[in-house]
């Protein structure tokens, strides 16, 4: 499929799955806006170099996701979008009467009420062509929970609810949207925590993922960055005209438990 003409924006996308999803995107044919809240000339240099491979138009606009004001200035700045991407996202782990205040805000902020702010923004463009996408990346948490993760897993289940909203008042638009459910996907991020549960649990590589980091997830394989791109770009082909409003898991039957 080709995806040419089109004008992708990736939010949280200067590394790990954005970067994934967007790359996947542009070699579908898309032209892409990268975005994170720095503004690095590594960051404008990684989204010309994305372009070069591709043969589309790459650019980077910093935005910073924790403001409003700022993720609807992203979708103005790129000027089009008819796919968008709601990646951007933080974590922290704590217990909830020990949750600080501050950190809950800034999540939900960031997991949650960019995509609001994103997705309100960008509708009235894809309304204009006729045509969108919304993909929101939520996570396996969008649909299950665990312990000390209360600002995440809130924020998470809330992107699930808005992928819902956001379909039914588009349905028969021409523009569909959906959340995809990673489990534990093999970013930088994760592959730097390796090392450290290695000497923790004093257990070899290969042990400590199957054994503590993917304890969950039944497949004992990570998802790739790539997977979830493709899904990505499934979601934006006529094969999936019709899918909106739904969840897609790539967790390695994380959510079958």
């Amino acid at each position: 499929m080709t995806l040419a003409g089109k004008t992708a924006i990736i939010t949280g996308s200067n590394s790990g799955i954005g970067l994934g999803v967007a790359e996947e995107l542009a070699r579908a044919g898309a032209s892409v806006v990268l975005n994170s809240f720095t503004d690095r000339p590594e960051d404008h240099q990684l989204a010309a170099d994305l372009g070069a491979r591709h043969g589309v138009v790459a650019r980077y606009i910093a935005a910073d996701m924790s403001k409003g004001a700022e993720c609807r200035g992203l979708i103005a700045k790129a000027g089009a979008c008819d796919i968008l991407v709601n990646n951007a996202g933080i974590q922290f782990v704590a217990p909830i009467d020990e949750f600080p205040v501050d950190k809950w805000d800034l999540i939900l902020a960031i997991n949650l009420s960019s995509a609001f702010h994103t997705t309100a923004a960008a509708l009235p463009m894809m309304r204009a062509r006729g045509w969108g996408r919304v993909v929101n990346i939520a996570s396996a948490h969008g649909l299950t929970a665990s312990p000390y993760k209360s600002a995440y897993i809130a924020a998470k289940h809330g992107v699930v609810g808005l992928s819902k909203t956001t379909a039914l008042e588009t349905a028969g638009q021409g523009i569909t949207c959906n959340a995809i459910c990673p489990g534990y996907v093999l970013t930088p991020l994760v592959e730097a925590q390796i090392p450290d549960q290695m000497k923790v649990h004093g257990m070899d590589r290969d042990t400590v993922i199957r054994e503590v980091m993917l304890l969950r997830q039944p497949s004992r394989q990570f998802a790739t960055v790539e997977q979830i791109g493709g899904t990505t770009v499934y979601l934006c082909s006529a094969a999936a005209d019709q899918v909106t409003g739904t969840t897609i898991s790539v967790d390695g039957g994380w959510t079958a438990l």
